[in-house]
């Protein structure tokens, strides 16, 4: 971004850990920012000599936990940036969205947080229903205004208005293939059962579930879903039929066989919690 056609910064912020394979094209896509800073878990790969070439500022980080990581790259940001816009590498941003987060920027910004939705790509095509398309997640924020809570499948905590943009982030979850989506998804669901454990006998507002606001919304469900009998079964079908994923063909019913069994990872990691 030519920061002399405009008074307001903007910066990219990435999370990273071993993302070599995918990371020019997340760095090539976030060229019209006036800055990138590379908030890294001390990768073993490239991937700060490929931030490095591409001039991004880079700080390394031991990884803990989601919320604390963000929060720690959140406060790492310069004065002088009013506005964040943090990506993970495995997401890009589209011409169409660049251009419409410029457009919200330079008009000044009407609200303090904006969400963005996101396109999931497995075996080379968008999976828009076995995905649970649209989900929201906050991406573009003035600086010192956000804070992250929950230490997986963040949330969000803003001081003043939510937005929400029209164009997509395209995700590439897959980037590094199965067996990395496998381990990765290990450690999740052991972090979701732990916070299982903490949440399942919190009260749940049945009026949440109908919530205008999708990402109430969303966290409501999976409230629910803690006391749903065969939980994993009852995704499966949730995302595979209710949400029409069959219509993906293929790559959808692979997707929510994946879903499935990361969603068992987490039971069992659940049960062997409960034993103690």
């Amino acid at each position: 971004m030519d920061s002399e056609k405009h008074n307001i910064k903007l910066c990219a912020l990435i999370l990273t850990f071993n993302e070599e394979k995918i990371l020019p094209e997340c760095l090539s896509a976030l060229s019209f920012t006036d800055s990138i800073f590379v908030f890294d878990s001390y990768s073993t790969d490239s991937t700060l000599e490929i931030a490095k070439d591409f001039g991004a500022s880079c700080i390394q980080r031991k990884f803990d936990n989601y919320a604390n990581q963000r929060n720690a790259a959140l406060s790492s940001i310069p004065e002088g940036f009013e506005w964040i816009l943090m990506v993970d590498a495995d997401e890009l941003v589209t011409p169409e969205l660049q251009g419409e987060i410029l457009s919200v920027i330079q008009s000044g910004g009407h609200h303090d947080m904006y969400r963005i939705r996101r396109k999931d790509y497995f075996q080379g095509r968008w999976i828009r229903y076995s995905s649970g398309y649209p989900t929201w997640f906050p991406r573009l924020f003035k600086r010192g205004k956000v804070r992250v809570e929950r230490e997986i499948n963040e949330e969000y905590v803003v001081e003043g208005t939510i937005g929400s943009l029209n164009n997509h982030l395209l995700h590439y979850p897959f980037n590094k293939g199965l067996d990395w989506w496998y381990e990765k998804h290990r450690r999740y669901a052991k972090m979701e059962a732990e916070k299982m454990c903490l949440e399942v006998n919190d009260s749940l507002e049945l009026g949440a579930l109908f919530h205008t606001d999708p990402v109430t919304r969303r966290k409501a469900q999976k409230r629910l879903s803690y006391h749903i009998p065969f939980r994993p079964v009852f995704v499966f079908f949730a995302f595979y039929v209710l949400k029409l994923g069959f219509l993906d063909g293929k790559p959808g019913l692979d997707f929510c066989k994946l879903r499935y069994r990361y969603e068992c990872m987490i039971d069992r990691q659940y049960k062997l919690l409960k034993k103690g």
